[in-house]
């Protein structure tokens, strides 16, 4: 069974930093062409995707939201994917969630020019505070 473990959060203050981390573990597709995903919800708010990041070529996408702040990056060696967030700020609090895709059927997506995965397995979340 896939499985992915998601852990690193916890309360920082405005401007501080987190690194996420997603494990993944029991997949079976070709570990070259899949994408993970980092998505965040906040109290009564709809879930909003963060950051994806594409096995293959190791493309990237952010969210308006984080451009220039958070970088995403995936150790193969691993199995583990990395959501850095810097310059936290007061609206980034929320659970962090990762999840992971190799094909187009999930509940969310990332999506690269045009190319969509979708997330079929998800992470348990991870709370990010950041107090102001």
């Amino acid at each position: 069974d896939v499985q992915l473990q998601a852990s690193g959060g916890g309360l920082v203050q405005v401007g501080g930093s987190l690194r996420l981390s997603c494990k993944v573990s029991g997949f079976t597709w070709d570990p070259d062409d899949y994408a993970i995903g980092w998505f965040r919800q906040a109290p009564g708010k709809e879930r909003e995707r963060v950051s994806c990041i594409r096995s293959r070529v190791g493309t990237t996408h952010f969210g308006d939201s984080v451009v220039g702040r958070f970088t995403i990056s995936n150790d193969n060696t691993k199995n583990t994917a990395y959501l850095q967030m810097n310059n936290l700020k007061p609206e980034d609090t929320a659970v962090y969630y990762c999840a992971v895709g190799h094909d187009y059927s999930g509940s969310d997506y990332c999506e690269f020019g045009g190319y969509y995965y979708g997330m079929k397995y998800w992470a348990n979340g991870t709370l990010v505070t950041v107090s102001s």
